[in-house]
């Protein structure tokens, strides 16, 4: 991982850096992990974490509104649009990718991130040769 290097967060590294009640290692590792990269999110993104907040972490409207504000001041947001749906779908035939998955993998590849950092898809993936999946968690 380099430094400042436009890496896309996934949304459960997210919410370990949201939540460190669950995994006091993996709050470290997502937090530092935010902080060494510029990262890059999308919508679809900042929706899943939104929810699990409310839903697991009991976060007000007023959080998320908040949350929502920060996301959009500090990041790079990718919005849905035809080309990603379009491609996610080529992706899910060549890669059989879940079709979330598929969505954020397209997200990413739009906008020429590089790295994308998820704990739920298959770690050291390469996509369209020129997007790898990290798995920032994993034991060496």
């Amino acid at each position: 991982m380099s430094v400042n290097q436009r890496s896309f967060i996934d949304s459960n590294i997210w919410l370990y850096a949201f939540v460190e009640a669950d995994n006091i290692a993996k709050t470290k590792q997502a937090r530092d992990l935010i902080r060494s990269v510029d990262p890059v999110i999308s919508t679809q993104v900042i929706n899943k974490v939104c929810v699990n907040l409310i839903r697991k972490a009991g976060f007000t409207e007023k959080q998320i509104r908040l949350l929502v504000i920060s996301f959009f001041a500090k990041y790079t947001i990718v919005q849905l649009d035809r080309a990603i749906l379009l491609l996610a779908s080529q992706l899910r035939g060549r890669y059989s990718l879940l079709f979330w998955d598929s969505i954020i993998v397209a997200s990413v590849i739009n906008a020429s991130v590089a790295q994308l950092y998820s704990e739920d898809m298959q770690d050291g993936l390469l996509v369209a040769q020129q997007l790898q999946i990290i798995n920032p968690f994993k034991s060496e």
